[in-house]
């Protein structure tokens, strides 16, 4: 099972989002191909009613901790309530690579 997948499957667990979205963006990065060191998660839910940006991440963090203690480099967090989500329209679009070779 890939990283991605493992990281829905215990994003989906811990926060039942009624969307969910985990995206695998090392392509965009100066690392080997099929790397899995850089993603973009975009996550809505409930439970994070009443909860303020700072806290929700660090509620992603703990759920992931043992990716970005290890292969993860780097994640991307987009989280929402179901109302946030409607008046936002999607996630931002992830800004290029400016590391490495400059790719």
């Amino acid at each position: 099972m890939t990283i991605e997948q493992e990281m829905t499957d215990t994003l989906t667990a811990a926060f039942e989002p009624s969307f969910l979205s985990v995206e695998n963006e090392s392509h965009r990065h100066n690392v080997p191909p099929g790397s899995e060191t850089h993603f973009k998660v975009t996550l809505v839910s409930e439970s994070f009613e009443h909860m303020r940006s700072v806290r929700r991440h660090q509620a992603v963090y703990s759920a992931v901790a043992s990716w970005l203690a290890g292969p993860v480099h780097a994640l991307a967090l987009h989280t929402y309530t179901a109302e946030e989500w409607a008046v936002a329209g999607g996630a931002p679009v992830s800004p290029d690579c400016r590391g490495g070779t400059g790719k």
